[in-house]
């Protein structure tokens, strides 16, 4: 099986061990932590007297402070802490010993000559320690009265001892409903229990690890499985120079989110890629692995052929920078192709002859300037080879033909006086050219959404018949017209047919 793989393997055990921990928490919270717990540690054992040895025979230090007593030569002083270091208060009837006393503090081989009460957290604490509350000590024990302790309370015990060594062992003992008493310890006098317990620090130790062997295998992993749609194999897209760059960038978008799926950009012109598409589709008997983008819809194209609308495109008028113009009325530029104005000083620019670099007869975008700006005329005869002289000198202006609207946008940056027309982004994108305004209208995408510019189109992508379901050219129009592929077409300036601003003006353009 696929997913059998050892990073799989790896991150399931892993993600396993993290629940478990997880589960460990919750029953670390709720069963653990909820007991009751008094600790007790001795923090400090020291020889008063004038004669004490601790237990191995050592002489300890000696204050002196009952040397001159009967029966005090050694004497020792002892500070017991008692508190409640569980996670739940104690009340006073939490404790389950005597009727009065709580519990029980015993010196081993020692006796008990005088205890006093110091250094509570609270001053409530107190009154508890008195003997109508059972507060009293006999030979080596001290009884406790029963002090409720909230969490965190202490008590400490100043304990006068003889008959005994430093060191010897001291234990306090007592029930606690649901809890017990044990003895903990500090690194200092007055140190606080830890903020986690030990059990808490290593779940948390735990889950900290699987985190990060789940990241690294997410970071060095293998790369992420397709999207939903996605189709493996080659496809050609051909038609429109105009959108051609935005098709290409679409293309090495899909390439990179759906691997093994190899698509060729071949842009030869709108009507040249129909044509070649029929022949395609002819030759194979069905639906070839080809999509044809055409700019506008063709009422004459062959009934096999089904459009899709993708977008809408501005296009553009431009000029050589030596040219002052920057705006023009439609019936000035249909003057200009009519061959009425060969002269830009004719239209308030300079003494520059008009150059006219035109597309071919292949051209959507040629057709489609012969439609929506010259009102269906078309453009006079080819006269140069190379844009710039006449081939015969009768000819009354200078026009030529170029194959892609590349061409005729660098043609029109190296020549002074030149006109052409083209895609409107590619164009911004070309120094030595600028674009005009149509009768006041700036060729803009928000123009064109508002459906003021007259010199846009709908680009349609054109398939032979229904191509088959699950191939990659079904995903591919799909990722073109509603997936992925519509943030391109945004960056290129252009409306996405399938996006609230431009689906109306797809409509109306079709």
């Amino acid at each position: 099986m696929s997913w059998l793989s050892a990073e799989n393997v790896v991150a399931v055990l892993t993600a396993a061990l993290g629940i478990v921990a997880s589960f460990a928490v919750v029953w670390y919270e709720r069963r653990v932590p909820r007991r009751r717990r008094i600790g007790y540690r001795v923090q400090m054992d020291m020889p008063i007297g004038g004669d004490n040895r601790d237990g191995q025979g050592q002489e300890n230090i000696r204050l002196g402070l009952f040397n001159d007593l009967p029966d005090m030569s050694d004497a020792t002083l002892v500070l017991l802490r008692v508190e409640n270091d569980g996670a739940q208060s104690v009340a006073g009837n939490d404790y389950t010993g005597g009727d009065l006393h709580g519990l029980t503090a015993v010196f081993t081989d020692r006796i008990v000559r005088g205890v006093t009460v110091t250094q509570p957290n609270a001053d409530h604490l107190m009154e508890h320690f008195a003997p109508s509350r059972g507060m009293r000590h006999s030979g080596n024990t001290i009884y406790l009265p029963r002090v409720p302790l909230d969490r965190g309370e202490h008590y400490k015990l100043l304990v006068l001892l003889t008959g005994g060594s430093v060191g010897c062992a001291v234990r306090v003992a007592g029930g606690i409903q649901e809890g017990a008493v044990k003895p903990n310890r500090s690194t200092t006098v007055d140190d606080k229990p830890p903020l986690f317990s030990r059990p808490a620090r290593l779940i948390t130790i735990v889950l900290t690890l699987c985190v990060m062997v789940l990241a690294s295998i997410i970071v060095v992993g293998d790369d992420p499985p397709p999207p939903i749609g996605c189709a493996t194999g080659r496809l050609t897209v051909n038609g429109s120079t105009a959108f051609a760059p935005v098709v290409q960038e679409i293309a090495s978008r899909y390439e990179s989110d759906c691997p093994d799926s190899d698509i060729t950009v071949e842009a030869r012109g709108s009507n040249e890629g129909a044509l070649r598409l029929v022949e395609a589709g002819e030759s194979d008997k069905g639906s070839p692995a080809m999509i044809v983008i055409h700019d506008g819809a063709r009422s004459q194209l062959d009934v096999r052929l089904h459009g899709e609308r993708v977008a809408i495109s501005a296009f553009a008028v431009v000029v050589n920078d030596k040219v002052s113009v920057r705006s023009l009325t439609i019936e000035q530029i249909r003057r200009i192709y009519r061959g009425d104005v060969v002269n830009w000083n004719q239209v308030g620019g300079p003494d520059l002859p008009i150059l006219l670099v035109s597309r071919d007869a292949n051209s959507g975008t040629r057709d489609l300037f012969r439609r929506r700006i010259l009102a269906g005329m078309g453009e006079p005869a080819f006269t140069s080879q190379d844009c710039e002289h006449k081939n015969f000198p009768q000819d009354k202006v200078i026009r030529c033909e170029l194959d892609s609207t590349e061409r005729v946008l660098r043609n029109v940056a190296r020549l002074p006086g030149a006109i052409g027309y083209g895609e409107l982004r590619t164009a911004e994108a070309v120094e030595g050219l600028h674009t005009v305004r149509i009768d006041g209208q700036e060729p803009s995408i928000e123009a064109i959404g508002k459906s003021a510019y007259p010199f846009a189109e709908v680009e349609y992508a054109y398939t032979f018949g229904q191509p088959p379901a699950g191939s990659l050219t079904v995903s591919f129009l799909d990722y073109l017209t509603r997936g992925g592929g519509q943030n391109a077409i945004k960056d290129h300036g252009d409306l996405p047919c399938y996006s609230p601003e431009g689906f109306r003006r797809c409509q109306e353009g079709s």
